[in-house]
């Protein structure tokens, strides 16, 4: 009788291990990284690609350099060739006071040189002596003529000045559209991995859950064969219900995060483009390395010479040197000499002669300078001290860009150090969890043990996949620092 009862009693241990080894949860937190078969991964690239194709203030920054070269056109347009005409008649109780004509080709070119052809034909009796055209040439007068100043706007005056402010503004342009679009790209990237993160994060705590629900079915079936008291079930219930809370935070999160990126997402129509639901992130599966220190040299190097802010210090420099070197033009006299020909090397009736210089022809000579020369003096001393103050610009932003690409770059090779250990943490909690669970199944953990190491590991995987997402933003503003977009590197 001892003997069957005995017999029974292992049958019936036998039989509850056995419900407990079926009612093991399945941990295997790597499945939160699994996604459905029917889901699109949306690349990083993908979405660069989108983002530089379409993005209104890509759009925009484009728009940029137009503006520039049409201001440079603009300002050429002050040396296109000019017709002129002026045609004045007056006649008076029936006499012809007079009637003139005059009109001709004016040329501007780079160098400080007015070309002028043109014809006068002037008539009448009251017409002013000076403007009188003998008769012989049907009082008409053919006139090449040039004007040179030889003190003043001889090596630069307005129009130069202004063409060459015009071309380095273009530079600037340049600078302030890469500026734009690297702004545009580092948000967009720091969107993308945050809708990441909150993907993930979302995965890993519908994992959690599912693992809370199988210790709490596996509470109940110890506390229906007397091994778990009442209070453990409670306990368990209580995980699943916290989890659930955050579970619900996660969903508002990925919602969130999935409308910051979909404003980035534009059809090549200007439509605003939405993420669909079954477009996910791939996984990121590496651990990276640290920055190469040749890589960080590069870096400062492209940003001192390259960087978008600092390009556009040195166009104002630029700028503000052709205005000092107009406000030291404007030091001289005003001396403008003009030499009109007559008539000559061909007249009116189509008559050809040589060159004369010393007959049939006008000549002028103009001359001013101010006495105190306080405006042009004023100009140039404010010149200068704008050119300064640019200089001290160029010198603190670019220490404080390269500053700011050190401190960047020490922090990436912390963080690649970070997400080794981390992910040794991770793995190391998994063993742990694992061990407990085996205990739990020989009768030698409780519940708060095994809550106790879920906890941590859930926490060091929700920390590993915030500090893996936050090395790939880093990495993104390592090269906004520089001066240059993520996307031209990926």
């Amino acid at each position: 009788m001892i003997r069957r009862i005995s017999w029974i009693l292992l049958v019936f241990l036998a039989s509850t291990n056995l419900i407990k080894a079926q009612n093991l949860p399945a941990l295997n937190y790597k499945k939160a990284y699994e996604v459905p078969d029917s889901a699109v991964f949306f690349t990083i690239n993908d979405f660069f690609q989108i983002v530089l194709g379409n993005h209104p203030v890509i759009k925009q920054a484009n728009i940029q350099t137009e503006k520039a070269r049409q201001i440079l056109r603009s300002a050429r347009g002050q040396f296109d060739p000019k017709l002129e005409a002026q045609w004045d008649v007056k006649e008076f109780e029936g006499k012809d006071y007079y009637n003139t004509l005059n009109a001709g080709l004016k040329v501007p070119v780079w160098v400080p040189i007015d070309l002028k052809a043109g014809l006068d034909q002037n008539t009448g009796l009251f017409l002013n002596p000076e403007r009188s055209i003998p008769d012989a040439n049907e009082n008409r007068q053919l006139f090449l003529g040039l004007a040179i100043p030889i003190g003043k706007g001889l090596f630069i005056d307005e129009r130069r000045a202004t063409v060459k402010q015009a071309m380095v503004f273009q530079s600037i342009a340049e600078a302030e559209q890469t500026k734009m679009v690297n702004k545009i790209i580092f948000q967009a990237t720091k969107d993308y991995y945050n809708w990441y993160n909150a993907y993930f994060y979302l995965r890993f705590l519908e994992q959690s859950i599912q693992i809370a629900n199988q210790i709490f079915s596996r509470v109940l079936i110890d506390f229906e064969f007397g091994e778990a008291a009442a209070i453990d079930t409670v306990q368990a219930q209580i995980t699943i219900q916290n989890r659930q809370i955050e579970l619900h935070q996660a969903k508002i999160d990925y919602t969130n995060a999935s409308l910051m990126l979909s404003n980035h997402l534009w059809t090549p129509n200007e439509l605003p483009l939405e993420l669909t639901e079954n477009s996910l992130p791939p996984r990121l599966t590496d651990v990276p390395q640290t920055v190469d220190e040749s890589l960080y040299v590069d870096l400062v190097k492209m940003a001192e010479e390259n960087h978008p802010e600092i390009v556009k210090l040195q166009g104002k420099i630029e700028q503000l040197n052709v205005q000092r070197s107009l406000a030291r033009e404007n030091l001289k006299p005003q001396l403008d000499l003009s030499y009109t020909f007559i008539d000559e090397p061909i007249n009116s009736l189509g008559e050809s002669s040589a060159f004369q210089l010393d007959e049939n022809y006008k000549l002028g000579l103009d001359f001013s300078i101010p006495i105190f020369l306080r405006k042009e003096r004023g100009k140039l001393k404010e010149t200068n001290l704008k050119i300064r103050e640019s200089e001290y610009d160029v010198q603190l932003t670019t220490r404080n860009l390269i500053n700011g690409i050190t401190a960047v770059f020490q922090e990436l090779n912390q963080l690649t150090l970070m997400i080794a250990q981390l992910n040794a943490v991770v793995n190391n909690y998994e063993r742990m969890v694992q061990a407990e669970l085996f205990n739990l199944q020989n009768g030698e953990s409780d519940l708060f043990k095994i809550n106790f190491q879920q906890e941590k590991l859930i926490s060091a995987q929700l920390k590993y996949l915030k500090i893996r997402t936050y090395y790939e933003k880093m990495l993104a503003e390592l090269y906004y620092t520089a001066g240059l977009a993520i996307s031209d590197n990926q």
